[in-house]
């Protein structure tokens, strides 16, 4: 007798493998939505849920939307050790409530900032209302000792004369400086043995917010390039547990083929720096101090250009890593940062971090549909 089965299938197999011969800790796996909705068509974004098969228990995932109206993929993050998988169920079900990992937003009341966060580390970008004091498309870096999304926080104690943020009070601060330089990670072009920083953002678009990644999108006009003017798009996304953003530039003005040029400040007093072409790299540390001048450990700054990257070199009070961009195309790169008193208890610390984040990329984890 033939049996016909009219089981729902309400759940999908996925296995997750690291082929390489390093750990990955916290890395985050995306699945694409279709491939979900082709086995779950019924499945909300807000009923899906990932349980790890060895425990059974839920691990925190997030619908990623990256500015459209529909689910572009899933993600949640994994450890694995050198060699190592692990199976994963999606399931339709309605998720635990999770606690934000990651927090991006617009700043109206502190002169247009846009400032973003993870469980790591803080950064912020200048918007109009900045520019008259400090022109610039840097990076401004905060330095923070909690997991705690602080942002919020520190705005308002600041905006309020509770607290200073630029003194820490036990959970970090902001000593870093940028002025019209590209700061902590900033990209700008490179024309003829020149480095051209621009000004503010012109525009600003949150496209996801948290828990796991948030991501942005900041729009740059009249950028001077010699006797011409470029604009810029700006795509920054930002994953829980990671010291580096992942930048997508986009450059458009007269010009066909231009170098760009992901910098670090490098201020008054000279730190310690390291970079590697092979690897992609480049990589700084420095003496943090308040601004009412008490010494606030080592803060680290780094970039890293996964493809394409041809020199580093110490240019415009900058340390530089170059690489060419062609009209049209969309450049990829990686800037961050970190503090002494946040898990790198040295420079060679630091330095080893980068250059285990380029090894990873190039040696991603492999996901299976099962």
């Amino acid at each position: 007798m033939m049996v016909i089965c009219s089981c729902k299938v309400n759940q999908i197999a996925i296995e997750v493998s690291n082929p390489s011969d390093i750990k990955h800790d916290r890395t985050t796996v995306e699945i694409p939505w279709n491939d979900i909705s082709a086995k779950l068509p019924s499945v909300k974004p807000t009923e899906i849920m990932v349980v790890s098969v060895k425990s059974g228990e839920e691990i925190p995932s997030q619908a990623v939307y990256h500015g459209q109206e529909k689910p572009q993929m899933l993600i949640f993050q994994v450890s694995l050790a050198a060699k190592e998988s692990a199976d994963f169920l999606i399931k339709e079900g309605k998720p635990k409530p999770y606690a934000a990992k990651t927090y991006g937003r617009y700043v109206p009341e502190r002169k247009d900032d846009f400032a973003w966060e993870n469980d790591r580390v803080v950064f912020r970008m200048y918007g109009p209302a900045l520019a008259k004091e400090n022109p610039s498309n840097g990076v401004d870096m905060w330095l923070k000792r909690t997991d705690k999304m602080i942002v919020d926080q520190f705005y308002n104690d600041d905006l309020k004369n509770k607290k200073s943020y630029h003194v820490d009070h036990g959970e970090g601060l902001d000593c870093y400086k940028v002025g019209h330089e590209l700061g902590a990670g900033g990209v700008s072009p490179y024309v003829n043995g020149k480095l051209w920083v621009g000004n503010h953002y012109a525009t600003q678009q949150v496209l996801d917010n948290g828990p796991l990644r948030t991501t942005f999108k900041l729009t740059y006009n009249n950028l001077p390039v010699e006797d011409k003017t470029f604009s810029e798009e700006l795509i920054i996304s930002i994953d829980a547990g990671s010291q580096l953003n992942k930048a997508e530039v986009t450059f458009t003005g007269d010009f066909s083929e231009i170098q760009v040029a992901g910098g670090i400040s490098l201020h008054k007093e000279i730190g310690n720096m390291q970079s590697s072409v092979e690897k992609g790299y480049i990589a700084y540390g420095e003496t943090a101090t308040s601004d009412a001048g008490v010494p606030a450990g080592r803060n680290y700054v780094g970039v890293l250009i996964p493809k394409g990257m041809t020199e580093s070199i110490q240019e415009s009070g900058h340390l530089l890593a170059l690489a060419p961009y062609k009209k049209g195309d969309s450049f990829t790169y990686y800037f961050g940062g970190g503090w002494s008193k946040w898990g790198f208890e040295s420079d060679d610390a630091w330095f080893n971090y980068m250059e285990q984040f380029s090894i990873r990329l190039k040696n991603p984890l492999k996901v299976t549909i099962k």
